[in-house]
């Protein structure tokens, strides 16, 4: 059996749990070497994404992958109202800040090597659509947005940056309301094994080759939920 990224290496934040754990590990069963971090490299901290590439390219030699999944914990429900200024520009600064800092030191490496990268940023349904946590929805479409930017920057030196837009998956203090399965269509919140095999795919250059600059959905569905409906 063939492994799709045998020749790649892939650094990826917030491999400890959840999505970006299951990313990692896929990553790593198709053949690529995987440096993954988590809070180890507290990304909250200005100056930490930086030291956190020097680290990746000496562990690894080079990178030519690069997956963006840390996130702050954060609460179920958090209206604008209540969150606080340090809330805020820790969200941010993991999510956003960070993200664009390393995509930049990576795409200049990348380019430097003459590397066929790939970027993915995990972003959410909530980069488009309001959901009571305006800091992590703001990072999400600001992600959304550096993604495009991204893309545009190193396409012309093969570099693809794409990002992929998880529905209800249970984690980083998210568990999801009563009644929240209802609102799916495959009436079920989703796993980290839901989203992998798509970042798999998306990262590979057999299934993504011609893939930049946009976002994968993988929602069982929970967009298509349209709450001015009647309920039959």
């Amino acid at each position: 059996m063939s492994q799709l990224l045998r020749n790649d290496t892939a650094l990826v934040t917030g491999a400890a749990q959840g999505i970006g754990l299951a990313i990692a590990r896929a990553i790593e069963e198709e053949g690529a070497k995987v440096f993954g971090v988590d809070r180890e490299f507290d990304l909250s901290v200005p100056g930490t994404a930086k030291k956190l590439c020097e680290k990746a390219i000496q562990a690894l030699g080079a990178v030519s992958i690069f997956v963006h999944a840390a996130s702050p914990p954060r609460k179920e429900i958090q209206t604008a109202s209540k969150v606080t200024e340090q809330e805020w520009r820790e969200m941010l600064e993991v999510q956003l800040n960070s993200g664009f800092l390393i995509a930049q030191a990576l795409g200049n490496h990348m380019r430097e090597k003459k590397l066929r990268g790939r970027m993915l940023f995990v972003t959410s349904l909530h980069a488009e659509s309001p959901r009571n946590l305006p800091h992590y929805s703001a990072s999400k479409a600001g992600q959304t947005m550096l993604m495009k930017e991204l893309a545009r920057a190193f396409g012309p030196d093969g570099i693809r940056v794409n990002a992929i837009a998880p529905g209800a998956v249970p984690g980083a203090g998210f568990k999801g309301l009563p009644g929240l399965e209802e609102k799916i269509a495959l009436r079920r919140l989703g796993k980290p094994g839901d989203i992998a095999p798509m970042a798999v795919a998306m990262l590979s250059e057999r299934f993504g080759a011609y893939m930049t600059g946009t976002t994968v959905v993988v929602d069982g569905g929970l967009a298509l939920y349209n709450w001015i409906e009647a309920q039959a």
